[in-house]
């Protein structure tokens, strides 16, 4: 028993004496600021839009994973040696969003081309607002663009545009609308506008690729997979 004792012990000062692995430094699309935290406490994230994170990360930025809104960006880092290739790890719907007041009377999508109405989208390059003008293309509603009073950096600004009745419509992901609520009403985008719309994860090649790499991981497993899904994302494709 005493011998034992003394190798229980033995084990739990090695344990303890052994560094735990250190948290991932994660660049990631503001649209994942809810759920990434919940899914990783330990994490130190910076979430903006995902055309900035990889703007910075090309300039030597401290990322350890990448995680972006779109596969475009990843890719294109990738390509260029910066990270490792991209996985796709979660998936989002676009909705067309309207205070909860609806000011402007606006019920459907061509609403927003109607004179007079102050629409918020996101600028080009960044993924939703890339999404958002493939929306409109498919729609044949490019002249809505005449309304639009800003171009925000990230999808959270246009989301807090409209939510403080500072704009009358703008586009967001469906899972954003569940931040606010009672704030915004949602309007559904016909299935044939409807964009792709797929994240895609790397590994930043010249950082600590061991954090990266589980990081990656936890994001991949089923338990990261629930918290995705709890907080409205849609499941990846077989």
């Amino acid at each position: 028993m005493l011998a034992a004792a003394l190798v229980a012990a033995v084990c739990v000062a090695v344990a303890a004496a052994q560094p735990t692995a250190p948290p991932a430094t994660v660049y990631a699309a503001a649209s994942l600021s809810d759920a990434f935290p919940k899914i990783a406490p330990r994490a130190h994230f910076s979430f903006a839009g995902s055309n900035a994170l990889a703007a910075q990360i090309r300039q030597g930025a401290p990322a350890d994973v990448f995680a972006s809104a779109n596969v475009k960006l990843p890719f294109a880092l990738y390509g260029e040696g910066f990270c490792s290739r991209p996985v796709v790890f979660t998936r989002n719907s676009l909705v067309l969003i309207v205070p909860s007041s609806n000011p402007a009377h606006i019920h459907r999508i061509s609403d927003v081309t109607r004179k007079g109405v102050k629409l918020v989208i996101a600028a080009k390059g960044v993924p939703v607002g890339d999404y958002t003008l493939q929306v409109l293309s498919k729609l044949h509603l490019a002249r809505a663009l005449s309304n639009v009073v800003s171009r925000e950096t990230d999808v959270r600004e246009v989301l807090a545009k409209v939510a403080l009745d500072e704009a009358d419509a703008g586009f967001v992901y469906s899972t954003d609308t569940r931040t606010v609520p009672g704030k915004v009403k949602t309007l559904a985008i016909p299935a044939r506008g409807r964009p792709n719309i797929e994240y895609g994860i790397c590994v930043v090649l010249r950082n600590d690729r061991t954090a990266g790499h589980n990081f990656v991981r936890r994001i991949l497993s089923p338990a990261g997979q629930r918290i995705l899904l709890r907080y409205g994302f849609l499941p990846r494709r077989p």
